[in-house]
């Protein structure tokens, strides 16, 4: 994981499994703020989420979940904002009310808007590796809403670089695992039609903390792996 400094006291643990989605959104913001981790792995299949210890750390039983000293958090969102406000503030807009304002907003909207769009028609694109067949009707119905959202980011990214402003921010981050999934399926051309977006998704993805913990998420979900 992220190389050991002096930032970090007591190593920061993260429970799951790194193909998430969501706990690689916790990682990349790790890898981001050189923060020393260590990754407890788990197997979903397996059925690790749902074992009393780790319903102890999460109620919900869900991934990730992070152990900073005595503070357990959930969310990979929540877990993602504490570690950038505790190592790396400046990724929140952090001494101005407007750049963190509009950090938030943008959070806000790839929560909302983009990522259960491009969610849905990843799920449906890797259907296959799941074990059941593709649902079409679900990706048309979303790819129609898709193409609405990204009109919108195209309009934010002409005029300002990054979604909150001139600077890169955790409004970038959180949208990255995600878009990795939904940039490896056949629907990926759909930013390619937006400029702005291609080159600001282009530049996200090239990222040396984005491409480590890309590495980490196959393309396979994993199907691979288990077949060995």
């Amino acid at each position: 994981m992220a190389a050991a400094d002096d930032k970090a006291a007591v190593t920061m643990k993260v429970y799951g499994w790194a193909m998430s989605p969501f706990v690689s959104r916790a990682l990349l913001c790790l890898e981001e703020a050189g923060v020393e981790y260590e990754l407890v792995p788990m197997s979903r299949d397996a059925g690790d989420h749902l074992l009393p210890e780790h319903l102890a750390r999460n109620p919900f039983g869900q991934v990730p979940v992070l152990e900073d000293g005595d503070l357990t958090l959930f969310e990979s969102r929540a877990i993602a904002r504490h570690v950038l406000r505790k190592y790396k503030p400046e990724l929140l807009g952090e001494g101005s009310l407007e750049k963190s304002a509009m950090v938030d907003v943008w959070v806000e909207v790839e929560a909302q808007q983009l990522h259960p769009v491009t969610a849905a028609i990843a799920v449906e694109c890797f259907a296959a590796f799941l074990g059941r067949a593709r649902n079409q009707a679900v990706i048309d119905e979303n790819v129609g809403k898709l193409e609405s959202v990204l009109e919108v980011y195209e309009a934010r990214l002409a005029q300002s670089k990054y979604l909150a402003g001139d600077f890169l921010s955790f409004a970038e981050l959180s949208h990255f695992t995600f878009m990795h999934y939904f940039m490896s399926t056949e629907y990926a051309a759909m930013v390619g039609a937006y400029p702005h977006v291609k080159a600001w998704w282009e530049e996200l993805a090239a990222r040396p903390a984005a491409r480590k913990v890309a590495a980490f998420m196959p393309l396979d979900l994993g199907a691979a792996t288990k077949e060995e």
